[in-house]
């Protein structure tokens, strides 16, 4: 974070809600990362986003949080507004410490090749499926072609994310599509974000994949009724 009213009201946010912060690095020389956010009549929304500290996020500044995992911690969720350097530290250290990886490719870009076998899990949305392989997501069918491509390059499960049509999953025996409950949207944004979080709490709590996919769908179709970023996010009670 940056040494400013984002990063200092960011971090008072994790602490109010019981969210170890002892980690979080303040950056002087760098402002925090902020996005414009820009919401339609449909509540599809576009975004706008100035990296700032995000970017300076280095393999050193993580690893005094690394020597600090224990027993307890299960998986890691990384996406890529922090250095795709970065992302390749976490993803080989917690591969060799037979941690669980999940990574958001948010937003999207070309990744290397040595990084899809790092991935337990990999979370598209349609978009970022396309930049990744070139192949185009229209639809749950367009879906399981290109997450079968996805696998075929190392990563263990491919969820790809479709909006108001739900999510796709592939993995070792399983394809299958999981509808969304139709919901009036008045904003989808953070539904992404939502959608990870929650599939992560779903993983390291045992669930089992399709499972752990379905209760990310729910947790992000309650996210899309309501307006704003993280004041979408429900709780972990409001999820089924």
């Amino acid at each position: 974070m940056g040494d400013d009213i984002f990063g200092r009201t960011a971090v008072g946010q994790f602490q109010e809600e019981g969210i170890d912060a002892r980690f979080v690095i303040i950056d002087p020389g760098h402002p925090s990362g902020i996005a414009l956010i820009n919401v339609d009549a449909k509540g599809e929304n576009s975004i706008t986003v100035a990296p700032g500290a995000n970017d300076r996020l280095s393999p050193a500044d993580l690893d005094l949080a690394l020597a600090e995992l224990d027993g307890d911690t299960s998986l890691a969720l990384v996406q890529l507004e922090i250095p795709l350097e970065t992302v390749l530290h976490i993803a080989r250290q917690l591969a060799s410490l037979k941690k669980i990886v999940i990574l958001n490719p948010a937003p999207a870009q070309q990744l290397p090749s040595e990084l899809y076998p790092l991935l337990d899990y990999i979370t598209p949305n349609e978009t970022e499926a396309e930049i990744l392989t070139g192949m185009k997501v229209t639809g749950p069918d367009d879906a399981i072609r290109v997450a079968s491509e996805l696998r075929t390059r190392g990563v263990k499960w491919v969820v790809i994310t479709l909006g108001s049509q739900g999510a796709v999953i592939s993995g070792p025996g399983l394809e299958e599509w999981i509808p969304a409950l139709p919901v009036k949207a008045l904003d989808t944004t953070a539904a992404g974000d939502v959608f990870n979080g929650a599939f992560a709490v779903a993983i390291a709590e045992g669930m089992h994949q399709l499972t752990a996919v379905k209760f990310a769908c729910n947790a992000a179709t309650i996210s899309v009724t309501r307006l704003g970023a993280q004041a979408s996010a429900p709780y972990r009670h409001e999820c089924q």
